[in-house]
Parts: C-alpha cells; structure tokens; sequence
C-alpha cells in the first residue's frame, strides 16, 4: 500500500531482525525518520547504513528492552535526534531451542528427566523459559511505559506489536514462545483500551510461517525440500507455502497509517496465509 509519513518518526525495536528491519525500510521508504532500535548496535547500525545508502533517514541505537536504564536512556537519544516521535513498533522478541521439547507430545519413558537427553517439559531450564517470556512480554511492557508517555496526545500516535499465530493457538513444542506471544496478544487489546482517552492506538500483527535466512535451515532440507515440520505447517496453509517477510510490510503500514486506520485498535492481524481459516479437514 502507499503511505506518506513524512514528518513522521517511527522507532523499531528489533529493528535490526529479519521481519522488523523490512519494517524499517519500508518506513523509511514512505519518508518516516527511522530508529532502529536493537540489543546489538552494531547490528542495528547496517540496518541503518542501508536504509541512508537508499536515500533515507536513520539512526541506530542500542538498547536492552528489559534493563529500564538502557530504555530511558534509547529514548533520550532517539528524541535528541529526532524530537517528537509517533510509531513505535515493538518487536524485539526471541525463540531459543532451550526453551523448547523436542517431541510434540509426552511419552512415559520422558517422565525421568535424568535418562533422556531430550528437551522435556520436566526438564526444561526454567532460566531458558523465564528469558523468553520476558524479552518477548516485558520488553514490550518496558518500552511502552517508556515510549507512550511522551506519545500521549500526540496526532497520529500508534503503536504495533509483533504478536504471532502461536500467541492465539499454541505450537507444538514452542512452549515459552507460544506462551510469550498470548501475553503479546492480551497486553495489546489491554493497551488499546488503556490508551485510547490519549489518542495512542495500539494494535499488533500476528505472522503465521514467514521463511527468513535465520529459520530457513530448520523449515528446508539442504536440497530444498521441505522438512516434516515444515510438510504439517504447509499442510494446514491454504496458500500453500510460507511468507516472506516483505508480505507483513502492507499490514504494518495500514496499521501506522492514521488516515487508513484511525478507527483500528485493539486488533490481533493474522497475516498467515490463511493458516487460522483452516481447521485441518
């Protein structure tokens, strides 16, 4: 879609991952000044140089969204730089394999913990656990509280959350994942609920199965062919294949953009491929 958010200043957390640097390219692109906000700033700071190298405005700025100090002090710079902001999209999020069981369901010989070098529910790190549902909640609690204040009556205000087809039914093995991104979910219709007398909506968008350089050894086999995970994923797609992170840019867009949207908030967006349509037969 077209979007003009000259004048405008978007700040991405995450910004430097695969779906969010799209994100702030695609801002840029439509004359928003771009922060791109990450935990590694060096990072956040190609994301930055490629957006400039295109003709665009943009900062890099390290951040830690679950130290507050390092949130206060992001936000300092970004409005030393740009002042007044009106997009924040919050999607730093992570989903590591210690955090995850190895097989979808619980057999008896996995109830011992000590004879399996399996990932299980009974054996899993409750630390591994614990970071995933913080970095993927509380980072977007910490940003906000940060972030909205200064965004409270500001024209055009919004805000995006990354969410995720798990956050509304729950994938296999992904257990902290899945349950980090139903608290996204919640945390987002509270918001909008929350913020809506201040003129900050707040919504999020919910991808299904996006193919990304990161993921794409875990959903193709060095040949190319699927594997069986990524067979019972295309399976339940309709479309019958995954995204590509350029496919979330429109939804994200109608979102920030007041003059398409500015009656939306409190929405979950599925852009999944018609995966949430389709109950299997």
């Amino acid at each position: 879609m077209q979007a003009d958010f000259t004048g405008k200043v978007a700040v991405v957390t995450g910004g430097s991952g695969a779906l969010c640097s799209e994100f702030c390219k695609a801002l840029a692109r439509s004359g928003a000044k771009v922060a791109v906000v990450g935990s590694r700033k060096e990072t956040a700071d190609g994301i930055a140089a490629e957006i400039i190298a295109d003709g665009g405005e943009a900062i890099a700025v390290g951040c830690n969204v679950l130290d507050m100090d390092s949130v206060l002090a992001a936000e300092q710079v970004i409005r030393k730089a740009y002042g007044q902001y009106q997009i924040l999209i919050n999607g730093a999020g992570i989903a590591p394999a210690a955090a995850c069981t190895t097989r979808e369901r619980a057999s008896m010989e996995l109830l011992d913990a000590s004879t399996t070098q399996e990932n299980t529910l009974f054996n899993l790190d409750t630390e591994a656990v614990a970071s995933v549902l913080d970095l993927n909640c509380l980072g977007i609690f910490n940003v906000t509280k940060v972030f909205a204040k200064r965004m409270a009556g500001v024209e055009g205000a919004c805000i995006v959350n990354i969410a995720s087809m798990s956050g509304l039914s729950p994938l296999t093995k992904q257990i902290a994942y899945s349950a980090s991104k139903a608290a996204v979910c919640n945390l987002t219709q509270w918001l909008a609920t929350y913020l809506a007398d201040v003129g900050i909506r707040v919504n999020a968008i919910a991808p299904g199965f996006f193919a990304t350089k990161i993921n794409r050894r875990l959903l193709f086999n060095e040949d190319g062919s699927y594997t069986e995970r990524s067979k019972k994923i295309i399976s339940g797609t309709p479309m019958d294949r995954f995204g590509e992170p350029k496919e979330l840019v429109g939804a994200m867009l109608y979102l920030c953009d007041h003059t398409a949207s500015g009656f939306v908030t409190g929405v979950i967006l599925p852009v999944d491929g018609g995966f949430s349509a389709y109950c299997g037969v």
